[in-house]
């Protein structure tokens, strides 16, 4: 059985409870750790009790110096200065563990995740990160890192506890939603890691096993093992802003967005709390009310009024 621990809030639950529902499609045996960054979102949890899930209390695991912290970040931030701590939350919950598996709450499985597993086993390091793959019109590694907090991998051994203990002081001491001498939130910190942890960090060779707006274009989507939806926000009146800054190939929206958007629609008509996480559409927005056969008419909405860079 693989353990994988996200980090979210009610306001994040239909991406959250996506994923959990491709984790059933494709990943079982599974263990889906959540650390609910309100109470209504473990409340809720504790409520439907899904089989596969244990939810963690922000306030059972909060240290003092995470508390000391807290009130100058946003919740963006401090989420991110939580992800280098959220594999301790699991282990100091079940020591027998042997390997957690960070995920992003917007990831959704495509396929079964096997192959990444293989070649992390076969590398015989102790942590795994994923490199951004960019593709080069979008290349932001200088501001946001080379390297994705998407899909990583830690051992519970005293090689990924070093790498992990590194992350964390530095998270500590500065994790904040800008680019600074360096630094980008709790990203751009990988990016010495292949080199300082030589010995224990194995970045994925398989770059097109984790897509998202950025590498849509460079890599065919039917490669795809996970889709990051990055930036995709649930929008008033059933509308849903899919990302932002990027262009995504028609046919990625077709196959990939809009069984996403069913999915997230049919998750956020189920729960007995609204859910709203942006005001308003940006340019690359695309206007959908998350069946299928409302698609091919907001597509064409969305494309006869933009023009795109082929």
């Amino acid at each position: 059985m693989e353990h994988y621990v996200t980090i979210f809030d009610s306001g994040f639950m239909p991406q959250g409870l996506a994923l959990h529902s491709s984790l059933r499609k494709h990943a079982r045996p599974f263990t889906l750790w959540v650390i609910c960054v309100d109470e209504l979102a473990k409340e809720y949890l504790d409520q439907r009790a899904f089989e596969e899930i244990r939810t963690i209390a922000l306030k059972d695991v909060e240290t003092p110096d995470l508390l000391r912290v807290k009130g100058g970040r946003s919740r963006a931030e401090y989420c991110w200065t939580l992800t280098p701590f959220s594999p301790k939350f699991v282990f100091d919950r079940e020591p027998s563990i042997s390997r957690v598996t960070y995920l992003d709450a917007d990831l959704f499985l495509l396929k079964s995740p096997k192959p990444i597993f293989s070649e992390f086993d076969e590398s015989n390091k102790s942590v795994l990160i994923t490199d951004h793959a960019y593709d080069p019109e979008y290349d932001h590694s200088a501001s946001s890192g080379q390297y994705c907090v998407q899909f990583m991998i830690f051992k519970h051994d005293s090689g990924a506890e070093r790498v992990r203990q590194w992350w964390q002081d530095r998270c500590i001491k500065w994790c904040f939603a800008r680019a600074e001498d360096g630094k980008f939130g709790d990203q751009k910190y990988l990016d010495s890691w292949p080199e300082l942890f030589q010995d224990e960090v194995h970045v994925l060779k398989k770059l097109d096993a984790i897509l998202a707006p950025w590498n849509a274009r460079r890599f065919p989507y039917s490669g795809a093992i996970v889709w990051h939806f990055h930036g995709l926000r649930i929008l008033e009146k059933n509308q849903y802003l899919l990302y932002r800054k990027y262009y995504v190939p028609e046919v990625v929206i077709e196959h990939i967005y809009s069984p996403y958007l069913d999915e997230i629609a049919e998750i956020k008509n189920q729960l007995p709390f609204k859910v709203v996480q942006a005001t308003r559409p940006g340019l690359f927005s695309i206007l959908a009310r998350g069946v299928r056969e409302m698609f091919l008419e907001l597509k064409a909405k969305f494309y006869s009024g933009i023009k795109f860079r082929k």
